[in-house]
């Protein structure tokens, strides 16, 4: 069985934290520069063309592409075979965040439900952990600001409401979110499951590299499909208007009850970041 010390992870999760927030991923950047290409309106070239002003200024000198820094939502794959020494595995993780927004110089936002006491370093993580075959540890780090956040929805239908039911919830979602959470948005779907599933799967879809699609041919099709739909809102980049509300629409699902139709809706700023590193 392979050994790795936890220090290890408290390494990997301080500098992905920094990374996320500072270096915007190329599939986001190529995506906004192919809708700066389509976008006939001026506002909404002059907000894409900032938009990708700011990402390269952040990633030049090393400082977050958005004020709001987010809550930190790890992503662990730890496989069975491998074995943790010097300490546990919550606490390193927790230790890195730490590490990473006060070097990082990152905005700390985790505070109390009730009393709005800020916890001042950012903790603790939103840890989302699988248990894998090998001997690996997939690190993920998906900062999460709660513009988009806040805007997320979920829907506990009937099995008559069928993909149209679907179709509806995610529409809406993004009608009613506006300019709210941001736009271009990532836009993450949810289906199946049981109510707590439901809302991990439509997270888990956000982790998606944009411009890639559902390997299976009828998912992918209505991830076109409503991305296609989403557009033609108008809402636009900041919701000024234009062609580009959404960047992708990610689809993610699993079985559920005979008796039920869960959906979960949850969106990505134009900033949708995330960096994974293997250990």
């Amino acid at each position: 069985m392979r050994e790795i010390n936890v220090a290890e992870i408290t390494a990997a999760i301080a500098a992905l934290c920094m990374e996320a927030n500072t270096d915007l991923g190329c599939d986001v950047e190529n995506a906004l520069r192919q809708a700066l290409l389509r976008e006939e309106l001026p506002l909404a070239r002059s907000v894409l063309q900032r938009l990708l002003e700011n990402a390269a200024i952040a990633r030049q000198e090393k400082m977050a592409i958005c004020q709001d820094t987010g809550m930190a939502v790890v992503f662990a794959d730890l496989g069975q075979d491998l074995h943790l020494t010097g300490g546990d595995f919550v606490t390193a993780v927790n230790e890195g965040v730490r590490i990473g927004y006060r070097e990082g110089y990152l905005r700390k936002s985790v505070a109390h439900p009730l009393s709005r006491k800020n916890t001042g370093d950012n903790t603790p993580a939103v840890i989302h952990l699988r248990l894998v075959p090998g001997e690996q540890l997939s690190l993920t780090v998906a900062p999460k600001g709660f513009g988009s956040e806040n805007m997320g929805t979920l829907s506990m239908l009937t099995p008559a409401a069928g993909i149209a039911g679907v179709r509806q919830v995610v529409l809406d979602t993004v009608r009613k979110a506006g300019g709210n959470p941001c736009p271009p948005l990532a836009v993450g779907v949810g289906i199946g499951g049981t109510m707590e599933q439901v809302t991990l799967l439509a997270k888990r879809a956000l982790l998606r590299e944009i411009g890639v699609f559902h390997p299976e041919a009828e998912i992918a099709h209505l991830e076109q499909e409503l991305l296609c739909a989403i557009n033609q809102l108008g809402i636009g980049p900041l919701g000024f208007g234009g062609k580009t509300t959404a960047l992708q629409v990610a689809v993610e699902w699993a079985p559920t009850h005979i008796a039920g139709l869960p959906v979960a809706v949850n969106l990505n700023c134009h900033v949708a970041r995330h960096r994974t590193r293997i250990l």
